[in-house]
């Protein structure tokens, strides 16, 4: 006898199968991630000292929008790099 859970994984995969990557798909979405965690180093090394200067200069006010502009850069990276995961999922 099944559980409950068997059976709604079952309805569920029925409803919508699992797509399967191929080796060149696994290899694109493995590139994209690794150039998104390039450009996130690269704004926070180029960033963070700016806070740094900022902060030590005692303008704490440049520090905290310098602090906001690396969030909205480190946002705006990883929604680009699920942008191209997606469509290399849907290919």
């Amino acid at each position: 006898m099944k559980s409950a859970y068997e059976l709604a994984m079952e309805r569920l995969q029925k409803q919508s199968p699992a797509r399967t990557l191929t080796d060149a798909q696994k290899a694109e979405l493995a590139e994209i991630d690794a150039a998104a965690k390039a450009k996130v180093a690269e704004q926070e090394l180029f960033l963070r000292d700016k806070i740094a200067a900022a902060a030590e200069e005692g303008k704490y006010e440049e520090a905290a929008q310098l602090e906001q502009q690396l969030t909205r850069e480190i946002r705006r990276i990883n929604e680009d790099a699920e942008a191209k995961k997606e469509k290399v999922r849907g290919a």
